[in-house]
């Protein structure tokens, strides 16, 4: 063997997702099993062949263990109060219309103390992409009940199982208003990476959700295994169904899982809507925003 060939058996193969993380940042904080590292691999792939400007992708989160992602994304990045990403990143949308504003948080922080914001930034198709990444707990806090639980489910706030109705999200974020809604789980790493891709070059108000395994506080407290437990359900128990009604698409506890991108339609976005007035009323050389 050559020298020239040995120095090439000894290399190490390039990760390309590396170039999108502060890897000086690394380790990072989740834990053994979680699916938010899995999701932010499909990001990045995502992002890489999305043939975006990255100066010009902001990513903002909230609180709680996927509220840590923009964190670790090499792109411009804000790491916001609890259940105000959304409204955050509206502002940063309206301040500089060319950005393309990712929110990437958590169910517990964009439906709970968030909800009312997440209703509204979509009746408004406010023009950014949502990526939700749903454990079904709050996972950072103490694993209390999250909008999202199952019923019947426990949590440390409902040791006898959960008695509330979740909410269905892709039906949540439909009827408000969203213009690209889907969900996949951190099993579909090939769908999931395409569905952001696709709501990431949607213009308006797209919603993925991903179901990811928690195992340190929702599976280990409902007793369902490691993290590669809840992968094996995932694949076992999803079923792809485009297009699906998304009235139809609630989560029952270990329940069989409806997948897919279930819509994808266009209409103004709110800077459209809010350039057309002003232009109606004052003629087409004023308009307080550009975009």
């Amino acid at each position: 063997m050559t020298e020239e060939s040995m120095d090439i058996d000894m290399s190490m193969p390039t990760n390309t997702v590396e170039e999108f993380l502060r890897m000086e940042r690394m380790p990072h904080i989740w834990c053994p099993g979680c699916g938010i590292g899995t999701t932010v691999n499909c990001f990045a792939h995502a992002l890489e062949t999305s043939g975006l400007d990255l100066k010009k992708v902001s990513i903002v989160s909230g609180i709680g263990c996927t509220g840590r992602v923009a964190g670790y994304l090499k792109l411009d990045s804000f790491h916001t109060t609890h259940g105000r990403a959304l409204p955050f990143a509206t502002g940063l949308k309206l301040a500089n219309p060319d950005l393309k504003v990712v929110v990437y948080s958590g169910d517990g922080d964009l439906t709970a103390i968030g909800g009312n914001h997440f209703i509204h930034a979509a009746r408004r198709n406010v023009d950014m992409t949502v990526i939700l990444i749903n454990n079904f707990i709050y996972g950072m806090t103490g694993g209390q009940v999250a909008p999202t639980t199952p019923i019947g489910a426990t949590a440390s706030t409902a040791p006898y199982g959960n008695f509330e109705e979740p909410f269905n999200l892709p039906y949540l974020a439909e009827s408000c208003g969203a213009v690209y809604v889907a969900r996949w789980t951190a099993y579909h790493v090939r769908h999931a990476t395409k569905a952001i891709k696709d709501a990431l070059l949607k213009r308006g108000f797209s919603f993925v959700e991903i179901l990811a395994p928690c195992p340190t506080l929702y599976s280990r407290r409902n007793r369902l295994g490691d993290g590669l437990d809840q992968m094996k359900f995932y694949k076992d128990n999803s079923e792809i169904k485009n297009g699906a009604d998304t009235k139809t698409l609630g989560l029952s506890f270990q329940g069989k899982i409806i997948v897919g991108k279930f819509v994808d339609k266009d209409k103004p976005t709110y800077l459209d809507s809010m350039n057309a007035f002003y232009a109606q009323k004052f003629g087409d050389t004023y308009s307080p925003y550009k975009g």
